[in-house]
């Protein structure tokens, strides 16, 4: 395997092939899939094996006392042999993974092979392909999170640990004095707290992005502007904590600390910075130094990291490990956003290019990720099946009498049933509504009254065998539409579900065996964009291609309300994994194919996507799904792009088509009647009810637009192009 090594004496970089290390008992054997670069540790240190022996020497006082020690206890020519033998030699760099897990040694049973795990130390997180990690330096990673984010989990331990020694307390001020990579995470666990944060660092650039990321004010720790915000935020008193999270020589930040800290205040030592305290500024405000040991907790003691023995709980509550879980945990909720911090992403290979840049200035950068080998032999690229559709010959409509109406039932009359459905339903020809079945009774009653419900009822089995509802839309919450779904199928009905089908592979799974036991694969999926006619005039008017196309979907979901349900991932899904379908099922049925493969990367704790599918023909379709943007904005807009032409939708309220020959076509509507579709798919399913027809939308295409929703969450979970196995 290969791993980044360094010679202290001369100051060579390389990137060795070195032994595979063992899978001992007591830890695991990771794959690494990131690497994560400390700008400030790290370079530190590669600075420092450039210098001459004399540069060293005053780099490194402690280890100059250590030499004399050994002089005086073992002589002159044993110490030199000494010092030289350690100084040739090739040392490790690197402290904070993310990887798989390869093997798993003995007595470890909370990781499996194939987990993605956080791994911390620097002796056991190194720049190198496979690394042994003992149990208390590892942390399984929360589902979603992705990969290149989870890598970040040491330094973000060292911040965290360093907030706890500051013990923020909620409307608290504190001042931040460093805003390189620990910086920028500290400043984000304070606004997290509900601390107000004032930053100081000489580069506008950091600064600037602190104030992105949650920070009040920055600016530079010699200017007037942070003495001047800090007096105007407390009132003059002074911040409540102060964390030094600078390197370097200068005494600076220690006495800024003491200027702008208050009576009796905090002042954490998180980085390697001057520590020449000034006695009498320290004295007399009487203020709390406080040292912030590393990860946290057993740092440095090698019972907790090498022989895995854990402090109780009760006594340390925050441990290395533990810290590591938390901050996973707050980088997966979306407290913490990294994806801002990374400047750059190199291949493993080009690690000795990417720290010579670095050293020399040529890449300035908060944070650098190494990004190894994507897929080995051993690891092969994940993939998300594609279940076929498998239907027994015999399968056909249920039989009606001619002339009879559509018996409809409603499981569920939530807001969107009752405002988007039921209206375009309600007085149709042709069609009765004849039972609503709702968790409460009177949602039930409200209904029956609101549409005119023939009947209304909690008993969900009952509607189910009642042979004279034709159909069954199941409009409920996500977590429950394939389970309905199914026992709606088994009992014979046509079923409408609203997006999602499915929010996991499983479901996906139990929807297409209630369809093969029960021959009925009358189904159809509330995708109702496709059906939106000003779109589908557009499409039109674009006409065929002989090409392959580009198409940009910007979907600007702006943020939920607080206590919006679409809130309880664990229990519903992700925002995208319920109305991604939506935008995947339009592009592909523009693009007139379903994908084949799926790429995402994610931001704001994968709030904010950027989806890119690729289809059988070459052509490629980016959803970019947002909820930062400006709310005024319009919610989605569309391009296409193909052979010379480009079709353009605004909103469902304008569309435009331009040619290759110049001409150009457009379509407006005012803006309260934007058309997204839902009364035409509505017709579309009643007819092919009515008539015993096929539904509007094959099996096959709501099947993989689902698989391919679902590899959102696997892509961002992998940090890699997700292959829709099966797709055709």
């Amino acid at each position: 395997m290969k791993q980044v090594v360094q010679n202290y004496k001369s100051g060579e970089l390389a990137v060795l092939d070195v032994p595979v290390p063992g899978c001992k008992p007591g830890g695991v054997l990771v794959r690494t899939a990131y690497s994560l670069i400390s700008t400030g540790t790290e370079l530190m240190k590669v600075s420092e094996a450039g210098m001459s022996m004399l540069g060293k020497a005053r780099s490194r006082p402690d280890q100059v006392a250590k030499v004399m020690q050994s002089v005086a206890t073992n002589g002159v020519p044993a110490t030199y042999r000494k010092v030289m033998g350690k100084l040739d030699s090739y040392t490790p760099l690197g402290y904070s993974l993310c990887g798989v897990v390869e093997q798993v040694g003995a007595g470890i049973d909370d990781v499996a092979v194939g987990d993605v795990v956080a791994c911390a130390g620097n002796e056991h997180a190194l720049h190198a392909e496979l690394n042994w990690v003992p149990k208390n330096l590892y942390a399984p990673v929360p589902d979603g999170l992705a990969p290149r984010h989870a890598a970040f989990g040491t330094v973000g331990s060292i911040a965290l640990q360093g907030v706890r020694q500051g013990g923020p307390q909620l409307g608290e001020a504190a001042l931040v004095i460093g805003l390189g990579l620990i910086g920028q995470l500290v400043v984000q666990l304070l606004a997290a707290s509900g601390v107000r944060v004032v930053g100081a660092d000489p580069d506008p650039v950091r600064c600037g992005l602190a104030e992105r990321l949650g920070a009040v004010a920055c600016g530079d720790p010699g200017s007037a502007a942070v003495e001047s915000t800090v007096a105007e935020l407390t009132g003059g008193h002074g911040v409540d904590q102060v964390y030094l999270a600078a390197g370097g020589g200068s005494n600076q930040p220690v006495e800024l600390a003491a200027r702008l800290c208050r009576d009796r205040g905090r002042v954490v030592d998180i980085g390697k910075c001057r520590l020449d305290l000034p006695w009498n500024a320290y004295y007399e405000k009487e203020l709390d130094v406080r040292f912030s040991r590393s990860y946290g907790p057993g740092r440095y003691d090698p019972g907790y990291e090498l022989e895995g023995r854990d402090y109780p709980i009760g006594y340390v509550r925050w441990t290395e490990r533990r810290n590591l879980a938390c901050f996973l945990d707050l980088l997966a909720r979306g407290s913490v956003d990294v994806e801002p911090l990374v400047s750059h992403i190199a291949d493993f290979d080009d690690a000795v290019e990417t720290y010579r840049r670095l050293k020399d200035g040529d890449l300035k950068a908060v944070a650098v990720l190494f990004r190894y080998p994507a897929h080995t032999a051993e690891a092969p690229a994940p993939a998300v099946a594609v279940p076929a559709v498998r239907r027994p010959g015999t399968a056909s409509a249920p039989s009606r009498a001619a002339g009879a109406p559509v018996r409809l039932a409603f499981v569920g009359a939530g807001n969107y049933a009752t405002s988007m459905l039921l209206p375009h339903l309600a007085g149709r020809e042709g069609v009765e509504l004849s039972a609503v079945v709702t968790t409460t009774a009177l949602s039930a009653a409200n209904a029956r009254r609101k549409f005119g419900f023939a009947g209304a009822t909690t008993d969900l089995d009952a509607v189910l065998g009642d042979k004279s509802i034709d159909a069954v839309f199941v409009v409920t919450r996500h977590s429950s539409h394939a389970e309905l779904t199914r026992k709606a199928l088994l009992a014979g009905k046509s079923v409408f579900v609203e997006k999602p089908l499915a929010l996991t592979e499983d479901e996906l799974a139990g929807v297409l065996a209630a369809v093969e036991e029960s021959g009925n694969d009358r189904l159809q999926v509330g995708f109702n964009r496709r059906y939106a006619p000003l779109l589908r005039e557009a499409r039109e008017r674009f006409g065929a291609r002989s090409g392959p196309a580009n198409l940009r979907y910007l979907v600007n979901a702006g943020r939920l309300q607080q206590g919006s349900w679409y809130l309880r991932q664990n229990a519903e899904g992700s925002r995208f994994a319920g109305e991604g379908g939506h935008f995947i099922d339009t592009a592909s049925w523009l693009l007139e194919a379903d994908p084949v493969s799926v790429y995402a990367v994610g931001t704001s704790g994968n709030e904010d996507l950027q989806v890119l599918l690729r289809y059988p023909d070459g052509s490629t379709a980016t959803i970019s799904y947002v909820t930062t943007g400006a709310p005024d904005f319009p919610k989605e807009t569309l391009d296409l792009v193909a052979d010379g032409k480009v079709l353009r939708l605004d909103d469902f309220v304008r569309a435009s088509v331009y040619d290759g020959r110049r001409r150009r076509w457009v379509s407006s509507r005012l803006p309260r009647a934007r058309d997204k579709g839902q009364s035409a798919e509505l017709a579309a399913f009643v007819r092919a009810v009515r008539t015993g027809g096929p539904m509007p939308v094959p099996l096959q295409s709501l099947v993989a637009t689902t698989a391919a929703t679902l590899a959102v969450r696997a892509g961002l979970a992998g940090g890699a192009p997700v292959t829709l196995a099966g797709a055709r």
